[in-house]
C-alpha cells in the first residue's frame, strides 16, 4: 500500500499526500522505507518558519503570504503546528479555518499537525511532513509554529528563513532576548502596528540588535505590519526573498541544510539508543541488574552508567535483543561478532 501511495504522491495526488502525512504523525513502521524512497525527490522546496507568541497574527500573515507566493505561480505547502488536544492528542484546527480562502486552490496544500507534547513546539513528524510536501512539488513550505515562547528555537533547525512575529502587547522585549529569538530570527515583524507601543518596540529591538553579535552577512530587518489589512506584508515577503538571496549567494543555504541533515541523523540515533536502553531495562539483562543496584542505593548512578558504557554491558544486551528479533547483528550473513572480519 505504501508503494502505491508514494507513486501517487509523486504524481501530485493530494489524497495520497494527506494519507502519508497521517502515517508520519502516527509513526508508522513503514515510514523509514517511504522516506528513503522519496529522498531523491526532495531538497528543492524553500522552507519559511513563522513563529511568535499566541495571538500575534501568525495565521493571518501566513494567509497573506500564500496570496503573494501564488501570484508568482509557485506551489505552496503549509504546516500549521497546532496545540495538541489534551484528550485525543490531535490538532486544534483554528489555523486552517483562518486560511480557508485557499482551499479550492490546487496550488496550495494546508495541513494541521499536533505538537504531541514536543518541548520545542515542533513534533518529529513536522520535519518528515516538510519532506513529503517537498517531494509533492511544493516550491515553498511554510511552517507556522504553535507559539509557545522560549522553547520555540527548534524552528531554526527546520526552516531556511525564520520570521519572528510580535505585537506591541508582547511585553518587555528583554524577554525576547532571553528567549533566544534574537539568534533565531532572520526577519522581525511587529504586527498590529497601529496599536500604541509599536514604534517603541521597534526601537528597543533595534538597540538590542546593535548590542548583539549579529551575522556580518545579514542583519535581521525590523518591519511594521498590519497583516489583517495587508499592510506591510509585501515588505515582509521581500525581506524573506532577500534573506534567501543572501543565503544562496554566500553558500550558507547549502551548509545550513547539511547541518540540518546531520542534526536529524544524530537525533534519530539518540532516539534509537534511548529506545534500546529502555528495552534492555525491561528484561533480565546486566544493565537492568545494575539499575536495580542504583535504585537501591548500592551504586553511584554516574559510576554505574560509565561502567555500563565502558565494559560493553549495554552492547551485549543490545546484540542479545537483536538475536531474539532474528536480526543479523553484524552482517547480512548474520555471523556472530567473534567471526566478523577485522579491518
Amino acid at each position: 500500500m505504501e508503494d502505491s501511495l508514494v507513486e501517487k504522491l509523486l504524481a501530485k495526488d493530494r489524497r495520497s499526500l494527506a494519507r502519508l502525512i497521517t502515517l508520519v504523525e502516527r509513526g508508522d513502521p513503514s515510514l523509514p522505507g517511504v522516506m528513503d524512497r522519496l529522498h531523491p525527490h526532495t531538497g528543492r522546496a524553500y522552507t519559511i518558519g513563522i513563529t511568535g507568541p499566541p495571538g500575534a497574527g501568525k495565521s493571518t500573515l501566513v494567509d497573506q503570504l500564500i496570496h503573494l507566493i501564488r501570484q508568482e505561480q509557485q506551489r505552496v505547502g503549509v504546516l500549521a503546528v497546532d496545540p495538541s488536544s489534551p484528550l485525543t492528542g490531535g490538532a486544534v484546527l483554528g489555523d486552517r479555518i483562518r486560511m480557508q480562502r485557499h482551499y479550492l486552490d490546487e496550488g496550495v496544500f494546508i495541513r494541521s499537525l499536533a505538537t504531541r507534547g514536543s518541548a520545542g513546539g515542533l513534533s518529529r513528524a513536522t520535519g518528515d511532513a516538510v519532506k513529503l510536501l517537498d517531494a509533492f512539488g511544493a516550491d515553498v513550505v511554510i511552517v507556522e509554529t504553535v507559539g509557545v515562547g522560549q522553547t520555540e528555537v527548534q524552528i531554526m533547525r527546520l526552516a531556511d528563513t525564520v520570521v519572528v512575529l510580535m505585537t506591541p502587547e508582547s511585553g518587555d522585549t528583554v524577554q525576547t532576548m532571553k528567549a533566544g529569538l534574537l539568534e533565531v530570527a532572520d526577519v522581525f515583524v511587529i504586527n498590529k502596528a497601529d496599536r500604541p507601543g509599536a514604534q517603541a518596540m521597534a526601537s528597543d529591538l533595534q538597540t538590542m540588535l546593535n548590542l548583539a553579535e549579529t551575522r556580518p552577512w545579514w542583519r535581521p530587518p525590523i518591519l511594521l505590519a498590519q497583516a489583517r489589512e495587508g499592510q506591510g506584508v509585501q515588505e515582509v515577503y521581500d525581506a524573506i526573498r532577500e534573506h534567501r538571496k543572501a543565503l544562496e549567494q554566500s553558500s550558507r543555504l547549502v551548509e545550513k541544510r547539511r547541518l540540518r541533515r546531520r542534526d536529524e541523523f544524530l537525533r534519530a540515533l539518540e532516539e534509537g539508543f534511548q529506545a534500546r536502553i529502555h528495552e534492555a531495562l525491561e528484561k533480565k539483562t546486566e544493565v537492568a541488574a545494575l539499575l536495580r543496584d542504583v535504585e537501591e542505593g548500592q551504586r553511584d548512578p554516574l559510576a554505574a552508567a560509565l561502567q555500563t558504557l565502558s565494559d560493553g554491558a549495554l552492547m551485549r544486551s543490545w546484540l542479545a535483543a537483536l538475536e531474539e528479533e532474528g536480526t543479523p547483528s553484524n552482517s547480512r550473513q548474520g555471523k556472530p561478532l567473534s567471526e566478523r572480519p577485522t579491518a
